[in-house]
């Protein structure tokens, strides 16, 4: 084959055979060259992906399946492994826990009156910047209502352009004359706050709660569990907004009731019982005073009066001191009011009969110190009802000679000298008792103690040992709370107090006996009262001091009853502390009240006149 074509033949009429035209591919001048079929194989190095070693398939494969496993196990983590966890951080980030105000239940006395509850009040704020009129209109207008002062007003507005504390625990009638003034500016908030009704009356049993409705006192900080119903915790859950989802709302009702707290006390009878004590503790000047009455056979307290007392709606305007019941927290050498206790100990023990005699000598020498009687001279041969009705400190020194130190220190251990009495308000102090091995030591421990000294307790401890005598030899539980009660008076439930037995039967009633003739022929001839039998014992103890010894011309003055005779149930104590002046002693300052408060429990409860029951004797007796 050659490069060269053949020139076309312009021969008329001539053809080429088709061995000639297939030879050498010629063609005739009239048909176009035929075209190349493209090749199949593609040039080298042209539209071809380069390829890769084998190694770096394998490094890239490999990087792949690791990530994948990577993120598998991460997965596995996730979704098992911190799965609880997650979701409790879930739960948490979409939860909102509320904790919505539940007033504190009411507190009411043993007839229903209201002692303490919740109400709501306004507090009163001012933004002077929004003030329509002048500063000086605007405290014009509110003064009046508020009882305050306009310059008073004018000046807190002149403090700052908005956001002022005006006043606070306003009641709704107040509330309602600031709104009709319509004044701009003038903004009043409502909250709930604690009320009470009585004021002072019951203070000393109710206590007070605070700006941030607190317990702080009283009632109030001890029975808290029983005061703020069932406060829980609400759990509401919201979308990622933060908007609450209706449909996990709780289904509750917020533990809301209508139970209240009812106590013991009779709101009449402490009303009397406090204005019995004014009386005396003004007419004596002294410090203070306390009265208590309990009824003997379960140890409710029908009054526990403290003054002086405070107002719990204002309890910021009282001195620190009187928030606490000193009846209750306060120890006292109990003086000759523990003679019956002692005599009672003595006829369990056996070595006095209730006909035996004792002698009087009117002074006695024990351990170098000489002891004489309050009246300053010697009764002789007198029996053990005489003992108690002229209060005789050194027959009483020889009653407990008969019994061996050890044996009365068991005794006053049994009586729980050093315990408490177990009240159920806050703050009450244990008894002070000498340790065994002092008391046995010397004999002067024993023949201060015979007639009350040498050791302290509570007044209510006292009320509480007395109440043995009077109920039978049962040492029960003195308490204010009576229970929870619906609106309509049906008790849900009611505390257990304990109670054991620490005098005979026969002891007991005895004991009782002869302190009716110390109000019948005795130093407690003070409280009297006709046709009526009571039993008591007068007390003039010197008043120890906070570093031992006891503090000059200071003494504290009591008055013990436990009536009526025939019937013995309840128990009425009347302590006077520093009375001063002339005849300051516990017949004449202390048994005045305790008589009060008889007469008015006499007519609160209706009790009828005593079987064999006298009118009054009237006889020159001893002083104590």
């Amino acid at each position: 084959m050659t490069n060269s074509r053949a020139k076309p033949s312009h021969t008329k009429g001539k053809r080429s055979s088709p061995s000639s035209r297939l030879k050498g591919k010629k063609r005739t001048s009239s048909q176009p060259p035929a075209k190349k079929p493209p090749s199949k194989k593609p040039a080298k190095g042209k539209n071809q992906p380069p390829k890769l070693p084998k190694g770096r398939l394998f490094i890239v494969w490999g990087l792949l399946i690791a990530g994948m496993l990577g993120l598998g196990w991460r997965l596995y983590q996730l979704q098992i492994v911190e799965a609880a966890q997650l979701q409790k951080k879930a739960r948490q980030q979409q939860t909102v826990s509320l904790r919505p105000y539940i007033p504190r239940r009411s507190v009411i006395d043993g007839q229903g009156n209201v002692l303490a509850t919740d109400r709501i009040v306004y507090s009163l704020y001012a933004h002077p910047k929004l003030f329509s009129i002048s500063r000086e209109e605007v405290a014009e207008k509110l003064a009046p209502i508020l009882e305050i002062q306009s310059q008073e007003l004018i000046k807190q507005f002149n403090q700052r352009e908005t956001g002022i504390k005006v006043t606070t625990g306003l009641t709704e009638a107040i509330a309602q004359q600031i709104q009709t003034l319509r004044l701009d500016g003038v903004e009043l908030i409502e909250h709930y706050a604690r009320f009470y009704p009585q004021e002072k009356i019951g203070a000393d049993v109710i206590g007070y709660v605070d700006r941030e409705h607190k317990g702080q006192a009283g009632l109030e900080l001890g029975q808290k569990r029983l005061l703020e119903r069932n406060l829980l915790n609400l759990y509401i859950r919201r979308s990622g907004n933060g908007a609450i989802m209706p449909a996990f709302l709780p289904d509750t009702s917020l533990g809301f009731d209508d139970l209240k707290l009812q106590l013991t006390i009779d709101l009449r009878l402490h009303r009397a019982a406090r204005s019995a004590l004014q009386q005396q503790l003004k007419k004596y000047n002294a410090k203070r005073g306390a009265v208590i009455v309990m009824d003997a056979t379960d140890g409710s307290l029908l009054t526990l009066v403290c003054e002086p007392t405070f107002d719990p709606n204002e309890y910021y305007k009282s001195k620190v001191e009187l928030f606490k019941n000193w009846s209750v927290s306060d120890l006292y050498e109990p003086g000759s009011t523990f003679k019956p206790i002692n005599i009672a100990i003595a006829l369990d023990a056996g070595v006095i009969k209730p006909n035996s005699h004792i002698y009087d000598s009117g002074a006695a020498v024990v351990d170098g110190w000489n002891i004489y009687n309050a009246s300053k001279q010697g009764y002789g041969s007198i029996s053990i009802a005489e003992v108690l009705q002229t209060s005789s400190n050194v027959a009483m020194i020889e009653i407990m000679k008969r019994l061996s130190t050890k044996d009365y220190y068991r005794r006053l251990l049994q009586l729980g000298l050093n315990e408490k009495a177990g009240i159920d308000l806050p703050g009450e102090a244990t008894g002070s008792l000498k340790s065994e091995a002092v008391f046995t030591s010397k004999s002067i421990e024993a023949a201060v103690t015979s007639f009350g000294q040498g050791f302290s307790m509570t007044p209510i401890k006292l009320v509480q040992l007395h109440g043995a005598l009077a109920n039978g030899g049962r040492l029960v539980t003195p308490h204010v709370v009576k229970g929870l009660v619906d609106g309509s008076g049906h008790l849900h439930w009611k505390p257990d107090y304990p109670e054991r037995k620490i005098f005979s039967q026969k002891s007991s009633y005895e004991v009782v006996k002869m302190m009716e003739t110390v109000v019948s022929e005795g130093t407690g001839e003070p409280a009297q009262i006709p046709y009526y039998r009571i039993g008591g014992k007068t007390g003039t103890a010197q008043k120890a001091g906070p570093r031992g010894g006891y503090i000059p011309n200071a003494k504290i003055t009591s008055f013990v009853a436990i009536f009526p005779v025939d019937s013995p149930r309840y128990v009425v104590l009347a302590v006077v502390d520093e009375p001063k002046g002339a005849n300051t002693y516990g017949s004449t300052v202390a048994a005045p009240i305790a008589k009060s408060v008889m007469e008015a429990l006499i007519s609160i409860k209706g009790i009828p006149p005593s079987k064999g029951g006298k009118p009054i004797t009237p006889k020159k007796k001893a002083l104590d």
